[in-house]
Order: structure tokens, then sequence, then C-alpha cells
């Protein structure tokens, strides 16, 4: 084999590829269903309010709450402009270093992520938990894991907030 030749899948490899794309593509697309249904939010919506939530007095710089939800700085400001509209959050610079802007979630915002939180864990719980052994989800977030170093070895699975 030369080596411009493609190291092409093998069959195994192949199902076990094809098997990923399809849950990587159903997943997010079955998420925002039920966000959507139930919440009138997307998914991305939910991490940042949620990343917010989960933080200290719920309040995060826009670049570690983009990384927390593994988006760009501009895709999260576009959201948190709309969630701003909402009353959902605010933004405003950080007064530690004026070159960061925070984004801090509202007391509207956390009665959003509280109405919202139940009815998205269930989906998880439905989607991914339930159908695994514990075996196999320990599996899964080592896989997880794994594949997300070989992605951005710089960035932490599953991403992690400041303290």
């Amino acid at each position: 084999m030369s080596t411009d030749e493609p190291h092409w899948l093998d069959d195994e490899e192949q199902q076990t590829w094809l098997a990923m794309v399809s849950m990587l593509v159903s997943l997010p697309a079955a998420l925002d269903a039920q966000l959507q249904r139930d919440a009138g939010i997307s998914h991305f919506e939910y991490q940042v309010l949620a990343g917010l939530s989960m933080s200290p007095e719920r309040t995060l710089r826009m670049s570690d709450l983009a990384e927390f939800a593994e988006a760009s700085l501009s895709r999260l400001s576009h959201t948190a402009k709309r969630l701003e509209g909402k009353g959902w959050l605010t933004r405003k610079p950080d007064p530690a270093d004026g070159r960061f802007t925070l984004a801090i979630l509202t007391d509207a915002g956390w009665d959003k992520v509280v109405a919202t939180a139940p009815g998205h864990v269930a989906e998880v719980r439905r989607l991914v938990i339930d159908p695994l052994t514990k075996a196999q989800a320990k599996q899964v977030r080592e896989i997880s894991r794994r594949v997300k170093d070989a992605i951005n070895p710089q960035r932490t699975c599953p991403p992690t907030l400041p303290t």
C-alpha cells in the first residue's frame, strides 16, 4: 500500500462509525425537539442558561461560558442577545478586567432553568442513561473523553466551569 492510499475502514470500523454518526445527528435533534416543545428554547440556549445557573453568583465571563457551551464567542454573543431580550440574562463589563464581559443569569433566567430542567433531565435519562448499563455508561463517558481529547486536547471533557 502506498503512503498516498487512505487507510480505509474495515467493515466493523465502518459500522462503528456509521452508528456513531447516526447518534451524533439524532441525539441533538431529539434534545432540541423536547426543549422546543416543552420550554420554547433550543438545547444550546439551555446549555447557556444551565451553565450560568451552576456558576458562583450565576455569573461567568463570556469566554468561559463559550468554552463550557462548546461555542464560539460570536455564537454565544448572538444567543446572549436573544436571552437578554427575554430577560433571562444580562451582560456587563467585568469590573476585575474591563477587557472581559460578564454574563449574569437573572432571577427570571433562574426560574426558566428551574422550570425547564426536570423535563430535560427526563429526556436525557430516557435517551442516554436508561438504555445503558452502569458499565456501558462508564464506557460511553470514557469513549467521549477520548474522542474529545483527539479533537481538542486542551479542552476538558466534560467541560468544566470556573470556580
